[in-house]
């Protein structure tokens, strides 16, 4: 999603806070970079709507926490598909 930076602004910090959005997934859901998405929603969006800015805030803490537990879920499955297909090569 190109256009209006403050229109596209608007748009992913409604999107990552009804969803639970990480900026990550923000950025493929709307088609722009990670930085273009961190840039609109700690920038941009504090100029803009403040009530918008503190939810996403929250949002971004909470997923900062859990960071390292995604991370770690991510290489689990990644072995575990490796050792099936090892299983299924045998």
């Amino acid at each position: 999603m190109k256009g209006l930076p403050e229109e596209r602004t608007i748009r992913l910090a409604q999107y990552i806070i009804e969803e639970n959005a990480t900026v990550r997934q923000a950025a493929a859901r709307f088609g722009v970079s990670k930085s273009t998405v961190h840039k609109d929603i700690t920038t941009r969006l504090k100029k803009l709507n403040s009530v918008l800015y503190e939810g996403v805030q929250q949002v971004l803490r909470t997923n900062k926490q859990e960071r390292h537990i995604r991370g770690g879920m991510a290489t689990r499955e990644k072995y575990r598909a490796q050792a099936e297909a090892r299983q299924r090569r045998a």
